[in-house]
């Protein structure tokens, strides 16, 4: 299963009501889901023949009053990105690498062009090197993350120039 076909299984998720998916291929085992993650309410009764004694109720006091309300202030205004300025973000949780070896030149370095299928950078998941790809043409225009560096799914990578 490859990137693309996983992204199809996420916006399949988001489009319908499924919540989980799993899949297990040789040597490949991918389990998405989605929703809460809060834990199960469990209910236990009591043994047998076991006593349990209640303290009595605390006296309980008033709440202090609260203070008045003031009017909510606005949102922090959201940082709006640049006009013809990409980022590629990284699709997955994982380490970050520019190069496919420490001995290996880097898949691209500033000022250089790519297409929507230039590989840029390789990200490290559970051993497995996933090389990903710039999704959008354009001129890269800086690296947002260091070589090594874990990521987040969403961080953004690189910082391009759309063409």
């Amino acid at each position: 299963m490859d990137l693309k076909q996983i992204k199809q299984v996420i916006d399949l998720m988001k489009r319908s009501d499924l919540t989980a998916f799993e899949l297990e291929e040789e040597g490949f085992k991918i389990k998405i889901k989605r929703g809460s993650d809060a834990l199960p309410l469990v209910h236990t009764s009591r043994p047998p023949g076991v006593v349990f004694h209640e303290a009595p109720p605390a006296e309980v006091s008033a709440p202090a009053p609260r203070p008045a309300a003031t009017a909510p202030s606005a949102p922090p205004a959201a940082a709006a990105d640049e006009v013809g300025i990409a980022y590629i973000k990284s699709p997955m949780v994982g380490t970050f690498y520019r190069a496919s070896s420490p001995e290996s030149k880097a898949f691209v370095e500033v000022g250089t062009k790519v297409s929507e299928t230039s590989v840029v950078c390789i990200i490290e998941a559970m051993k497995i090197m996933n090389e990903i790809q710039a999704e959008a043409k354009g001129t890269i225009l800086e690296f947002l993350v260091e070589n090594g560096q874990p990521v987040e799914y969403g961080q953004r990578l690189f910082k391009i120039k759309q063409d």
